[in-house]
């Protein structure tokens, strides 16, 4: 059952990159005509639409968003060829046993019960996860923030992202010094900052962009400073999905930063690089390895494909397990809205598939969190759990629209700053459609939605950290290797 779960969450994942991707093309031929294309040299990059919420359709009254420019003609002979390169061949048996050359403590798979327990540090101490949600992740960047202000946010001994997470993550590991820059990067974005509306022959969309912002902004400043959080005894975990072994790897940012390298910067960008990149909208991330004396190089995509959230190998969130969750206090962020909202659905194709699988993604996140309540309740844990609240009713005109992510962020710094930032009712209730007003949606690119993978019982090449997430939990037996 498990398996086939995880078999109908990829297509529509696939699906729902498709809708996008044939509602950004015809958006950009509308655009061409109108003469809207803005053009200039993009600016921050911070994550990707894959993951981004409803947007409404933009009406008279209502000026659009800038849609993403084209690729100028001057940087051509930078495009990739018409086929991409051949990879060489290997097996499962080399994939598992593959490291990252020279740093062996990079990554661990997701579901290495052993792994994970090594990559812990050794008292345990608050955890904060943060969760998908592409543009909506400004309004965990404005709580964490907001917090800050307050002086009363935990030094946190673990942070967990899936794919906006992962970035946000690294700015709030690295220290309170970088929150002016996580305030830019989650309020100064628009679409044409993150991508390129021209297909791959691995993608729907070209992201340069995406790829050209992160060199900029993971800076060697940054790398040190992850890298004396992590000597501290603090750890970052990171998410992405291998697609060539079908499994999650966790990948320990701090141990990479601690080489303090070239090496070391290329490879932190590359995992922030792919753990933002939705599969098939955008291009798959290659991390080169290597395993019994021969280099290969591994296809990595957006660490959401399996969930939203990360809490560690998932045999901690089955009921009845004897493992628990190695945290204090579980602080968790989602980026987003749990409930459902109303909305009035075009008629088209794209339109209907993203309405379709938006709302089987979010359901799956509501299950997900409820797995993890009732395991943090097992283990004594309290768990703190902030989502975009239902009263919220700003709406976007497109993909990135500067305005809705002010005002998401406005609200995230709001609420952080309260006595009352985290609701204690915030899962006790079956949720209820929102209502909403707003016309109907162009086309929706929800985040991804968990799966409760089975155990798997091979060895595990990549630890993988376990993630605290909204109500986590304990859960049971030894993991893959």
């Amino acid at each position: 059952m498990r398996t086939r779960l995880a078999g109908l969450f990829l297509a529509g994942v696939a699906i729902a990159g498709l809708a996008i991707g044939v509602s950004l093309g015809t958006a950009q031929a509308q655009a061409r005509d109108d003469q809207a294309v803005r053009p200039g040299e993009p600016k921050t990059v911070v994550h990707h639409p894959a993951h981004a919420r409803r947007h409404t359709r933009a009406t008279d009254k209502a000026p659009s968003v800038p849609l993403p420019r084209q690729k100028p003609t001057t940087q051509k002979a930078d495009t990739k060829p018409g086929q991409p390169p051949e990879r060489p061949q290997f097996t499962a048996a080399e994939d598992a046993a593959a490291q990252i050359p020279g740093m062996p403590d990079a990554r661990f798979f997701s579901d290495a019960v052993p792994a994970f327990q090594r990559a812990l540090p050794a008292q345990p101490g608050p955890w904060l996860v943060l969760s998908t949600g592409g543009e909506e992740g400004a309004y965990g960047a404005g709580f964490l923030n907001g917090w800050l202000q307050t002086g009363t946010r935990p030094e946190f001994s673990v942070i967990t992202g899936v794919s906006t997470g992962a970035l946000m993550a690294t700015y709030v590991f690295a220290g309170p010094q970088f929150a002016e820059e996580l305030h830019q990067v989650y309020t100064t974005v628009s679409a044409t900052d993150i991508f390129e509306v021209a297909a791959t022959p691995e993608s729907l969309v070209d992201s340069w962009p995406l790829a050209k912002m992160i060199d900029k902004r993971v800076t060697p400043e940054i790398l040190a400073a992850v890298a004396a959080e992590y000597k501290k005894g603090r750890r970052l975990f990171v998410l992405t999905t291998d697609l060539d072994a079908g499994r999650t790897v966790v990948w320990n940012m701090g141990a990479i930063a601690a080489h303090g390298d070239e090496a070391a910067l290329k490879l932190f960008r590359q995992v922030l690089l792919a753990a933002s990149s939705i599969e098939a909208f955008f291009p798959p991330v290659y991390i080169t390895v290597e395993a019994n004396g021969r280099q290969f190089q591994e296809m990595h995509g957006d660490g959401g494909v399996l969930g939203p959230l990360f809490f560690g190998p998932e045999v901690y969130l089955v009921p009845g397990s004897p493992l628990k969750l190695p945290a204090s206090e579980l602080y968790v962020i989602f980026n987003g809205k749990l409930t459902t909202e109303f909305s009035e659905t075009s008629r088209s194709t794209a339109s209907i598939l993203g309405r379709t699988i938006g709302l089987a993604l979010k359901a799956g996140g509501r299950l997900q969190l409820a797995l993890a309540a009732v395991a943090a309740q097992r283990a004594n844990i309290a768990l703190n759990l902030t989502s975009v609240p239902d009263s919220f009713d700003q709406v976007g005109r497109g993909l990135f629209d500067p305005k809705y992510m002010n005002a998401l962020y406005d609200l995230g710094a709001a609420r952080g700053r309260s006595d009352s930032r985290f609701p204690k009712d915030q899962m006790t209730s079956p949720p209820e459609p929102a209502a909403r007003t707003a016309p109907p949606a162009q086309s929706a690119s929800p985040p991804p939605a968990p799966v409760v993978p089975s155990v798997r019982s091979e060895a595990s090449p990549h630890p993988a950290p376990q993630a605290p997430a909204a109500n986590a939990g304990t859960a049971g037996e030894t993991a893959p290797k």
